[in-house]
């Protein structure tokens, strides 16, 4: 609940509420694993997860969360173990989740794309128990196994949860592209089919609602990846926040979504447990392909789904939209990475359907800001603070003196979703909470409705000539010219100004443009110290796998070419 006595003028936001929509909840005392058996009860017979055709009930998830919790028992998996998931979005994702969580284990999420200096690095730092991965990932774990802590390794494969025929078909694409199974049968080597035939165990749940439940590490954009400890209350809240938020879209037993979302990725797994807190039928994608992706949509009708911008980039992009039905989606939530007002208004207009941008990060499991559902809708504005959230905008210098409106600074906040800390690092975690307020390293300002506006992050500020500039306000004109598809500016080193901005583009198909085309775009757009002075076309952008632009991995490119080119003689310069 609000910490302090809400007042009207300290939250100019509260106004645009809407009615359904209260400024504080009343939160249950549950745990996550609480929440399945809540829809477990009330909807048994209700379909909870559809995979490549294949269908699951509530009732029949529940029994194989108990199976498996049976299982990791047995092992010795108890309260507080570390206990990492590898896995895409997938069955064997949500039932291990919630698995782990009866025991009152922590859930570790991995992302299955590491390599096996980042693997090594989120085991090591975790102290993870147990890891349950896929088949073809095993090599990576193999090779690391020794150095971590480690005792097993569960494996599964995407197969076992597929209807026959797609199962044929599954594994006849991997034949042909000369793909094979990885699993050697070493010891502490598990298979998860076979856990699942572990009987029940009668295991009430063991955990408390202010124990952590899970280790959600950062993406490793932001510096060495830390453990962002999130607790069943703070899930619990931040899930009840947004299932409040999109009432008018909810009808609990009886939705479909689609859930394209990995969901070791924080935004995507408060996604799945929204829905699972209404016994809603989730449509399982382990990966996103724009073409499954609309196959999906037409075929299962979801009314919900989460994306990023790069999702809705895809789909207004489709050479063949108009052959899809997907007037079935009512709302779209949009996250992870600023969402341009083009790409926005490009999507509603094909669709109809309503898309709330919002705004979160892994220390708020994630969920903070969102455009209201039935108030107004502010284009570029990640909206306005959730139930029992606040926000104020601090000066970038100092970070003690409260900015006014309008004013861009450190972006400050507060609420039942904030993290407990950095796992093993009470200095880091000293360094951005601070007397209950959360300090993101995000740039933001407010306007005079409460409305917030993410300006950029302060790491990818550039700075010009003694100017500040803000790359998400580039990055905005970049995507109102009619032949870009994806773009995103960054600072590079420069010996006159200290840096410049470099726009990294990729075009529509079938279009072509210059360096000056885009330049010349810019400077009747932007003021003049604004204006990239470099443009790089390429085929695609690097994206971490929730589709967020690796911005600092351009940054890095660029600055070991300048290493280089400091490195070289005079003469070498002129060649």
């Amino acid at each position: 609940m609000m910490q302090e006595n809400p007042s009207m003028d300290a939250h100019p936001w509260f106004k645009f509420y809407d009615k359904h929509v209260p400024k504080s909840l009343d939160y249950p005392r549950m745990t996550i694993y609480q929440m399945l058996e809540d829809a477990r009860r009330k909807f048994p017979a209700n379909t909870a997860t559809i995979f490549y055709g294949a269908r699951h009930t509530y009732s029949e998830l529940g029994a194989r969360v108990d199976a498996f919790a049976a299982a990791l028992k047995n092992l010795g998996i108890s309260q507080g173990d570390r206990v990492a998931l590898m896995l895409p979005t997938s069955p064997q994702f949500v039932i291990g989740y919630f698995a782990i969580l009866k025991l009152g284990a922590i859930v570790v999420p991995t992302n299955p794309l590491y390599v096996e200096r980042e693997l090594e690095h989120q085991f090591n730092d975790s102290g993870a128990k147990a890891v349950v991965c896929l088949d073809l990932m095993f090599g990576r774990i193999k090779n690391i196994w020794k150095k971590t802590k480690l005792q097993y390794v569960i494996i599964t494969s995407m197969a076992e949860e597929m209807p026959m025929i797609a199962k044929v078909v599954f594994k006849w694409r991997l034949r042909k592209q000369g793909v094979k199974s990885q699993v050697e049968n070493l010891p502490g080597v598990l298979w998860f089919k076979d856990l699942l035939k572990t009987p029940p165990d009668n295991i009430t749940d063991a955990a408390s609602h202010d124990d952590i439940a899970m280790l959600q590490y950062t993406g490793g954009t932001t510096g060495i990846s830390k453990g962002v400890m999130l607790t069943h209350r703070n899930m619990v809240a931040n899930v009840d926040q947004n299932v409040i938020w999109r009432a008018p879209d909810i009808e609990p037993g009886k939705n479909t979504v689609l859930c394209v979302l990995p969901f070791f990725h924080v935004y995507g797994l408060c996604s799945m447990l929204c829905y699972i807190r209404v016994g809603a039928a989730m449509v399982l994608l382990p990966r996103f392909d724009v073409n499954e992706t609309l196959k999906a949509l037409h075929k299962y009708r979801p009314q919900l789904f989460a994306a990023v911008p790069t999702i809705l980039v895809a789909i207004n992009s489709h050479p063949r939209l108009s052959e899809y039905k997907l007037d079935s989606i009512k709302s779209v939530n949009c996250g992870a990475a600023p969402l341009p007002v083009e790409v926005m208004e490009q999507f509603e207009k094909k669709t109809g359907a309503v898309i709330l941008e919002g705004f979160g990060m892994s220390e708020t499991s994630p969920g903070l800001h969102s455009n209201p559902y039935l108030g107004p809708h502010k284009a570029g504005s990640v909206g306005i603070p959730m139930s029992d959230t606040d926000a104020k905008i601090m000066d970038l210098e100092t970070g003690e003196r409260e900015l006014p409106m309008g004013e861009a600074g450190e972006l400050v906040v507060r609420g039942p979703q904030v993290m407990k800390g950095y796992w093993n690092r009470p200095d880091e975690t000293a360094a951005c909470l601070r007397d209950g307020w959360l300090y993101t390293g995000d740039i933001a300002r407010m306007d005079s409705d409460g409305y917030f506006y993410i300006v950029d992050r302060k790491k990818d500020m550039i700075i010009a000539g003694g100017f500040n500039i803000y790359p998400r306000e580039i990055d905005e004109v970049l995507f109102e010219h009619p032949k870009v598809k994806e773009a995103v500016s960054v600072g590079i080193p420069d010996q006159y100004r200290g840096e410049t901005v470099k726009a990294y583009i990729v075009l529509k198909d079938g279009e072509t443009a210059t360096e000056k085309e885009i330049i010349d775009f810019c400077r009747e757009r932007l003021t003049r110290y604004k204006v990239p002075t470099q443009v790089e076309f390429r085929p695609e952008l690097p994206k971490t796998l929730v589709g967020k632009i690796l911005r600092r991995a351009l940054r890095e490119e660029e600055m070991k070419k300048s290493a280089a080119e400091e490195a070289k003689s005079p003469s070498e310069r002129m060649q």
